[in-house]
């Protein structure tokens, strides 16, 4: 059994990664708690806000999490007022979430989030969008395998 040299945490892409969504996590949130939502619940409204009417499952599917994490924050925004839940006509199993006039109303309001990260990072528009678009390209490669890695010990 070889060890393998340990990597500095600042050298590990992921934790890179893991803490960058943290640091834009605390970014977002002074101005998500002045809008009255959470980021999670900010997420599941994006979903919304690209195509209304989604069952809770295709919110979670679209935001890569379960199901379970989605439904505690859709009854919130529905206690709120930001968006409806009803049963789907076409199968009554599903439940529906549609954007209420507020919901609609509250998506201009949150370009202010892509401007904090611009000005904050120092990035310029097209950097940004480059980042973005590698970050997606490594994402997108590591859901589409699912292959196994044996670990080695």
């Amino acid at each position: 059994m070889t060890d393998a040299p340990t990597l500095p945490l600042d050298s590990q892409l992921c934790f890179s990664i893991y803490s960058t969504a943290i640091a834009i996590n605390r970014a977002y949130k002074p101005m998500l708690d002045a809008l009255g939502v959470t980021y999670t619940q900010y997420l599941a409204l994006s979903a919304l806000w690209e195509r209304d009417g989604l069952s809770i499952s295709a919110i979670a599917d679209r935001l890569g999490l379960e199901p379970s994490t989605i439904t505690p924050a859709v009854k919130r925004l529905e206690v709120a007022g930001f968006l409806s839940r009803r049963r789907s006509m076409v199968d009554e199993r599903l439940v529906e979430v549609f954007l209420t006039q507020k919901g609609i109303d509250l998506h201009p309001k949150t370009g202010c989030l892509t401007d904090a990260l611009l000005r904050r990072s120092g990035f310029t528009i097209p950097q940004m969008i480059d980042l973005n678009e590698k970050v997606q390209s490594l994402r997108d490669g590591l859901t589409a395998g699912g292959e196994q890695v044996k670990v080695h010990r």
